[in-house]
């Protein structure tokens, strides 16, 4: 499979490349009192990397919940909008459901079964799998091809293995679900540089290499805008800016607020915290 070439600059260049997942102005509320995300517009394109970037809170895992249908297990409902996977509405149906339409999600922490073996955690994955044993255990040396770590941990407790190979593990068991989309939550936290780097750069071979989209939510910006194609970045609940990932690199806002690249002298806290009035995409 070739590389993919993604759509010129816009949203509507890349809602226009067919997209596997749009999701059209969504109000998530949990508790039928707390609203946690105002109107939220997003679109991944088939084969396409998209991040939705911003700081913690700002409503990146409850974007993904709402995609992944997670949000009932926390008392969380959409309200308003819709959400469409391959082109058919999703809200209503159940979490096993969609996983067995080829979306689903990797949690944010790795949340890897501590008692079970690697190869054992890895085979949950396929349990809504009705191709057989020996397709899944096709898969399951195609996910040891990616993560050579993994086969050698293979038969070692998850719980007694490093953060950066629970990591690997959580992203090696979503696979052996063949899906054609991955909802990955902050696959950066509590790694090492290295780790992460490493990480990435399997997530952009899977991309190529055997077509999976990812909706990648992660507050590690400047990761996340190297290796996507198109960024969203939310605010309190609210897509605030999004563009072309290139695009966002170079943005003076988001150079200094989200890179921490200054574009002047050096200012004390105080007017730091007063960065949200600010913003030009505030005002």
């Amino acid at each position: 499979m070739t590389a993919v070439e993604f759509a010129p600059a816009g949203e509507e260049a890349v809602a226009a490349k067919a997209p596997i997942l749009s999701v059209n102005n969504i109000e998530v509320i949990y508790d039928h009192v707390i609203l946690v995300l105002k109107g939220v517009s997003l679109h991944v394109p088939e084969g396409g990397i998209v991040a939705l970037l911003g700081a913690n809170g700002a409503g990146k895992t409850t974007t993904l919940k709402a995609v992944s249908n997670l949000l009932g297990a926390e008392r969380g409902d959409v309200t308003k909008g819709t959400i469409l996977f391959k082109g058919e509405r999703v809200e209503s149906r159940s979490p096993n459901e969609l996983v067995r339409r080829g979306c689903i999600q990797v949690m944010e922490g790795r949340h890897c079964f501590g008692h079970l073996t690697i190869e054992e955690n890895l085979l949950t994955g396929a349990f809504t799998r009705r191709d057989g044993g020996a397709a899944i255990r096709r898969d399951l040396e195609l996910v040891y091809t990616y993560f050579p770590r993994l086969k050698e941990r293979r038969q070692s407790q998850a719980g007694y293995t490093s953060g950066g190979e629970q990591q690997m593990c959580a992203i090696g068991r979503a696979l052996m679900s063949k899906p054609q989309m991955i909802l990955l939550d902050e696959p950066s936290m509590g790694l090492a540089p290295q780790l992460v780097e490493e990480i990435f750069e399997i997530v952009k071979q899977l991309n190529v290499n055997e077509g999976v989209s990812f909706l990648l939510a992660e507050q590690n910006t400047n990761m996340a805008l190297k290796y996507a194609s198109y960024g969203y970045i939310l605010e309190s609940g609210r897509v605030v800016l999004d563009g072309e990932a290139a695009g966002l690199r170079e943005n003076e806002d988001v150079k200094e607020f989200y890179l921490g690249v200054g574009s002047g002298d050096r200012r004390s806290f105080r007017d730091v915290k007063s960065y949200r009035r600010r913003k030009r995409w505030l005002s």
